[in-house]
């Protein structure tokens, strides 16, 4: 099960025009794409108010201090605000960005982190050492069969053109 993304917003009757667009947008995509979120007053709750602050990392912060509606958290995590969350949207790593698992089927960009790591979980980095150990290994005096199984560990599989 998807953990809900906790999104901050104010009530519509009480923020600008801009800032209304902007948390319909947030709200209109989690909810087409059947995303559980929990919406929260950030106007009428003081509460609500000082934990959006205080949890809003500082180099997202305007120079006044204050962040702006909407801002995207899942559980207690920050996600980023609205720039944030259209940028992913617009390169297609949105559920990363939210810190959810991709709905099965999906074809779904991965991001830098993700599309560093390989299909079996290992890093990029990871599988060049493992070819360099086989090499010692040969150079060791271990058999050709064994040295012959490990070729192409280092070698990344092509991935389909779409």
């Amino acid at each position: 099960m998807r953990r809900a993304p906790l999104w901050e917003g104010w009530r519509a009757s009480q923020v600008a025009p801009r800032i209304r667009k902007k948390q319909q947008e947030v709200v209109g995509f989690l909810e087409a794409n059947k995303i559980d979120f929990k919406e929260l007053d950030i106007a009428g709750d003081e509460d609500n108010r000082r934990w959006m602050r205080e949890n809003v990392p500082g180099e997202k912060k305007p120079q006044n201090g204050i962040p702006l509606p909407p801002q995207i958290f899942n559980e207690e995590q920050y996600c980023g605000d609205f720039d944030s969350f259209f940028s992913a949207k617009e390169e297609n790593i949105i559920y990363s960005f939210l810190g959810l698992a991709p709905p099965p089927g999906s074809k779904v960009a991965k991001s830098p982190e993700e599309a560093s790591s390989l299909p079996n979980g290992d890093v990029v980095g990871e599988a060049e050492s493992t070819a360099e150990g086989t090499e010692k290994a040969e150079e060791s005096g271990e058999s050709e069969a064994q040295g012959e199984g490990a070729e192409g560990a280092g070698e990344l599989p092509e991935s389909p053109e779409k």
